[in-house]
């Protein structure tokens, strides 16, 4: 598994980095279990999944988010 993308098995979360940067502020989506950490720029810098074996949809959508930004840093 890349460093991008963490899981922790024990507590079932996991943490997918898109960029780096600094973390300015956190959008939680309580009712989805999971936050997207904002950064200077207000662009997202990384998803926090809780119970991430119950949100495939969010893992999906925040690795496409991780594929999107290297292919254009590649470029």
């Amino acid at each position: 598994m890349s460093d991008a993308v963490i899981y922790d098995q024990s507590t079932d979360s996991m943490y997918v980095t898109l960029r780096e940067g600094r973390v300015i502020h956190s959008i939680a989506h309580d009712d989805r279990d999971f936050a997207v950490d904002i950064g200077e720029d207000g662009k997202p810098i990384g998803y926090n999944i809780q119970f991430a074996s119950k949100h495939p949809d969010v893992i999906a959508e925040a690795l496409q988010m991780l594929q999107r930004g290297n292919q254009i840093a590649a470029e």
